[in-house]
């Protein structure tokens, strides 16, 4: 797909224009994001993002449209697994609600530009060496197959060794110095709780972006179908973390849903010269394994809601 210099730089020009008027507008004072404001905000990235589809198809057609289209479902479902993540990091460093949307700003401002690198070296490698695509796409299988079984295992990012080190590397204040991230105590300049909690996000998603940013490529090898679709999930995530971040752990089989996606586009990538799979079909069969995965879990939580409370057993009087 051959993409003017002008597309891109009409692409960039938005995004930064968006988070413009994120951060230095409709977000300039910290507050709580309500789950009203949150569904609104998340209603507004997916209409912007289908828009976007629409005009990839008028301007390039409906294959490019399809593999766009895809490869934002594939991020968007992904990128679901980093909000179980962030709210174990906001958690375990005590940051509260209304400074969340702040770090989540500037973690994934910063992800957007470490991940134009990533899908850039990517898009570099897959072009010089043919046979990457068969390590890549077999990564997906195996980082798939890793997830089902590590099926109800908890994240304890806090705990990581790399955390530990930062701890150690970088002054700290445990104490929250409102929105800021540094804060000088006795004329030393200290992070607060809100810069490690940063810190954490933003090599959250790098790591989520090792096993999605290949996920795309699986679908697509074109930069800007790649690029454009991991950039709208991403600028959704923080409305998204708003809205579900109390409701995920109720998507009892969303993990396994998401390890079968990355199974099945894994196999794609690594079949890619025996077997080919119109980008349409690959759009069904991984809806179809999300939305299967979400009835299920519905279900699941209806009948558990449903089950009857057994009843506590009588007291036993004194004496007897």
């Amino acid at each position: 797909m051959e993409i003017g210099v002008w597309e891109w730089a009409g692409f960039l020009g938005f995004v930064l224009a968006m988070l413009a008027l994120d951060l230095g507008v409709f977000n300039r004072r910290d507050h709580v994001v309500r789950p009203r404001e949150a569904l609104g905000w998340s209603a507004v990235w997916v209409a912007l993002a289908l828009a976007f589809g629409g005009l990839v198809w008028a301007r390039h057609g409906s294959a490019p449209a399809l593999e766009y289209l895809t490869g934002y479902v594939i991020e968007k479902s992904l990128s679901i697994d980093n909000i179980f993540v962030f709210a174990v990091i906001f958690g375990a460093l005590g940051i509260p609600p209304l400074y969340q949307h702040r770090v989540l700003f500037w973690g994934i401002a910063s992800a957007l530009v470490l991940r134009g690198a990533m899908i850039a070296g990517g898009a570099a490698l897959l072009h010089r060496f043919h046979a990457v695509v068969y390590v890549l796409g077999g990564f997906l299988v195996l980082t798939g197959v890793k997830l089902l079984l590590a099926r109800g295992a908890a994240s304890h990012p806090e705990r990581s060794a790399v955390f530990r080190a930062l701890r150690r590397l970088v002054p700290a204040t445990p104490r929250l110095e409102g929105n800021r991230f540094f804060a000088v105590e006795n004329g030393k300049r200290l992070a607060t709780p809100l810069f490690f909690a940063l810190a954490m996000v933003e090599l959250t998603d790098v790591v989520f972006a090792v096993d999605s940013i290949p996920a795309i490529f699986a679908v697509t090898r074109d930069p800007f179908i790649v690029f454009t679709s991991n950039i709208f999930a991403i600028l959704g995530l923080r409305s998204l973390y708003f809205l579900v971040a109390g409701l995920v752990e109720r998507f009892t089989y969303l993990k396994p849903s998401l390890a079968l996606v990355l199974v099945f586009v894994g196999a794609k990538m690594a079949l890619v010269d025996v077997v080919e799979i119109h980008p349409g079909a690959s759009l069904g069969v991984i809806v179809a394994i999300l939305a299967g995965g979400a009835v299920a879990s519905v279900l699941r939580a209806r009948k558990a809601e449903r089950r009857p409370v057994a009843p506590a057993a009588p007291a036993r009087a004194e004496g007897a």
